[in-house]
């Protein structure tokens, strides 16, 4: 075979065999690509389950409020007479009655947070801003790592007032949740609910990994009530097994 002819054979081969790979990283990159550029959501209305001062739940979707941070759920902050109060409790008691008042809840997308979350803009039927609500009444933080600074305005009028978490001290939640990150934290469920067939179903032997847990509600039932639960909430945000919750 002449020698010309063999180089452009191996040439040819050489060729395909790189195209291959290529073409296997392009469709990588489309995959990836259609996870951040893909359809915007749809806007989210209905009644709204509080989880806590800064989290909703929807028709089974739970809802980040965009900006903002307000107390955890086990978090204590102290009142204006130095005597310790359940600061978290609070703040989701308050959004609960003010949600209450004026039903449905609509929710725009702004963006997904890194835990898949739906991280949204939401106002009460008449139109009222919740995360400007919570900021004005004290019951939550402007949060400048995501809101650049869009409540800072809400929260220094709720300073002057001394209203909310201002009649006293306390931690900024992202603090709080650092200093806690080793410890479990409260069960996350929509307010006041209380399933007490799941306290006689489950079972704190044999230790479970979040592969092995069928529902929410297991996953909960265990970061709630037993000594290894906190594994099951990785990034410490009270939502265990986000794959089921």
């Amino acid at each position: 075979m002449p020698l010309r002819l063999v180089l452009v054979t191996v040439a040819a081969a050489g060729a395909l065999v790189a195209q291959t790979p290529i073409q296997r990283s392009q469709g990588l990159l489309e995959i990836n690509a259609s996870n951040w550029f893909g359809p915007k959501p749809a806007p989210i209305a209905g009644i709204a389950s509080v989880i806590d001062g800064d989290t909703i739940e929807i028709h089974g979707q739970r809802i980040r409020f965009n900006g903002i941070d307000a107390p955890e759920s086990k978090q204590s902050c102290d009142d204006a007479e130095g005597f310790e109060y359940p600061c978290g409790r609070r703040a989701a008691e308050a959004l609960d009655k003010f949600l209450a008042a004026s039903k449905p809840v609509q929710c725009s997308f702004v963006s997904w947070d890194r835990y898949g979350r739906f991280v949204g803009d939401c106002r009460r039927a008449d139109g009222t801003s919740v995360a400007s609500w919570m900021l004005e009444h004290g019951q939550a933080l402007d949060w400048p790592r995501y809101s650049q600074g869009a409540y800072a305005g809400q929260q220094a009028t709720a300073e002057a007032a001394k209203v909310g978490l201002w009649v006293g001290k306390f931690e900024a939640p992202w603090d709080w949740r650092a200093r806690h990150a080793d410890k479990a934290p409260a069960i996350s469920q929509p307010l006041g609910v209380i399933n007490n067939q799941v306290a006689q179903s489950y079972s704190c032997q044999p230790r479970r990994t979040c592969p092995q847990i069928s529902s929410c509600d297991e996953a909960n039932w265990y970061l709630a009530n037993c000594p290894w639960g906190g594994k099951l909430d990785r990034d410490k945000d009270g939502i265990p097994c986000e794959s089921q919750c």
